[in-house]
């Protein structure tokens, strides 16, 4: 185990997202003098390609195999993005720190920037995400939600496919009818030119993530998808697309979202990544969604939206509990003291309860494709 003054071998998925993440952990416990070297784990979620996230076994696909490192002793601490993380967590492990919140909204993205409202009746939406499908569902009932799951690249590329596509085809034959009508004096010299570059100067300014997306043959054609804005600014894909933000009164986000977490095993290291790295108003931010979630213990199979941010000596939180389909509904807003954060997130929880978020739950758990509570989860890992 790493002792001050040797390097901490910092434990994290080899995604593209999470090591962009990762990184920006490892560079600030640098620039407070502690040297970080990032260790890639290939995980669960990561494993298994073709199922969805409520169908990978059990809560923390992308979490378990790097705090199992750091439990054996293999690495020093692990990071995560914290929406992905079990409320249950091992014995031994704690959440060292919790560094400075990026985004916690949800954003609609669209190649062309539209918003919710101005998408066709019947338009496509992909996302894995229950909370995401039935939160969109609740709000227009005339969408067609449809599974979509993949690392943030993956997604996007998915999105870009069919209009990348379109119009490199539309080039092709507009180029082939220019060169059919070469030498036509009654061909307009306009309709002769509808493009300003050939096809192959086209593809040539094209970016190597849109020659790839290009590529795709997506067996779905999305007209939006919903993610995380937190996870798309991290990954530098927002100049490919248009996004459109999602009140997050209605698009409660996920507990966690936006948030990272370095885990290690209780003890001094533990403590001092805490000195270096933790953000306390994150802390009580993300504690308070979290509570509420374990409290309501839905966290496996139900849509449920928490959302908390400290503001003086008030956290204001929102929470939304829905029914799959997105028809039946239990939510609040309400102000709890910071002082008694803790406290008072349980007892909101237990206000939900006995509102009927308890029986929403239980409904999710007997929908949730005739699994057990330990073999189904909703969890948003890979979601960002």
């Amino acid at each position: 185990m790493t002792t001050r003054g040797e390097t901490l071998q910092l434990a994290t998925r080899g995604s593209d997202l999470a090591l962009r993440q990762a990184a920006t952990v490892r560079d600030s416990l640098s620039s407070r003098r502690l040297s970080v070297e990032l260790v890639e784990v290939e995980t669960t979620g990561d494993q298994i390609r073709d199922e969805l996230i409520h169908r990978l076994g059990k809560t923390g696909a992308f979490v378990r195999s790097l705090d199992e490192k750091v439990l054996d002793g293999e690495l020093d601490a692990a990071v995560h993005s914290m929406k992905d993380m079990p409320t249950e967590r091992p014995e031994r492990l704690v959440v060292a720190a919790v560094p400075e919140r990026a985004a916690a909204e949800d954003v609609l993205v669209t190649p062309d920037g539209r918003s919710l409202d101005e998408l066709p009746e019947g338009a496509t939406v992909g996302t894995s995400s229950l909370r995401r499908k039935a939160q969109l569902l609740a709000e227009h009932d005339d969408l067609t939600v449809e599974p979509l799951r993949g690392n943030v690249d993956t997604r996007i590329a998915k999105l870009l496919a069919p209009s990348l596509q379109q119009e490199h085809q539309e080039r092709h034959e507009a180029e082939q009818e220019r060169k059919g009508n070469a030498g036509d004096p009654d061909t307009d010299e306009e309709e002769e030119h509808p493009y300003d570059r050939t096809v192959e100067e086209w593809f040539d300014d094209l970016t190597e993530f849109e020659r790839r997306a290009m590529e795709r043959d997506p067996d779905i054609e999305y007209d939006a998808i919903v993610l995380a804005k937190a996870g798309l600014h991290r990954a530098g894909l927002t100049r490919y697309v248009g996004m459109s933000d999602l009140d997050p009164d209605q698009f409660v986000p996920a507990p966690g979202q936006g948030a990272l977490a370095v885990t290690a095993v209780d003890g001094d290291l533990a403590l001092d990544i805490k000195d270096r790295l933790d953000d306390p108003q994150t802390r009580v931010e993300t504690t308070v969604e979290r509570t509420i979630l374990e409290e309501l213990g839905g966290g496996c199979v139900a849509p449920i939206g928490v959302h908390a941010h400290l503001e003086g000596g008030v956290v204001h939180t929102r929470v939304r509990v829905l029914s799959q389909d997105g028809t039946e509904e239990v939510s609040v807003g309400r102000d709890i003291p910071a002082e008694y954060h803790i406290d008072a997130a349980q007892d909101l929880a237990a206000e939900l309860a006995e509102q009927g978020a308890d029986d929403l739950i239980a409904e999710a758990k007997r929908d949730s494709t005739g699994a057990d509570d330990d073999a189904a989860t909703a969890r948003e890992e890979d979601e960002e």
